[in-house]
């Protein structure tokens, strides 16, 4: 036994060791890994910082030049009235909404049903639950009577994932 005990502690010395060597390892690598991230980011910011200043430069010349046909205040309006409309477009640009289904969807077929395959969510009801006859359990249940005013469920592509859940 004595022998199985002087092993045990050579065996615990050993995994001691390697995981000192290990945590030294990783720790390199990710320091060698921040580095290279920190200095891409900071190009990054740079790009940004003259691109900024490069579009200031190019709303002034555009200003400028309106000024030699206009008086000054009307062209700084047009100026930042270019500049809002340019903004508004790259938001919408990056933003996608309702109206216009999303590059992945657009493949879909229109009436795809709740057979399609990974949907982002639950196939909705044709009517909201308690519609006339829910309570009752009759056939039909859940469905507007003839000439009833039940409101309809939204539909799959009539929710915004951006705007709030509840109703006001």
């Amino acid at each position: 036994m004595d022998r199985l005990d002087h092993l045990e502690h050579l065996d615990k010395h050993l995994v001691d060791e390697l995981a000192q060597v290990a945590r030294e390892t990783v720790r390199d690598e990710l320091r060698e890994q921040t580095r290279r991230q920190r200095r891409t980011a900071m190009l990054y910011a740079a790009s940004g910082a003259v691109a900024l200043y490069a579009g200031a430069a190019l709303a002034l010349t555009v200003g400028l030049a309106l000024a030699a046909g206009l008086p000054d205040w009307a062209a700084a309006l047009i100026t930042a009235a270019i500049l809002g409309a340019v903004a508004y477009a790259l938001r919408g640009a990056a933003r996608p909404s309702a109206s216009r289904p999303a590059p992945e969807r657009e493949a879909e077929p229109a009436a795809a049903g709740p057979e399609r395959v990974g949907a982002p969510y639950p196939p909705m009801p044709p009517v909201a639950p308690g519609g006339a006859g829910a309570a009752t359990g009759a056939p039909g249940a859940g469905t507007p009577a003839p000439g009833g005013t039940a409101p309809m469920a939204p539909r799959p592509d009539d929710i915004d994932p951006e705007q709030p859940h509840h109703r006001a």
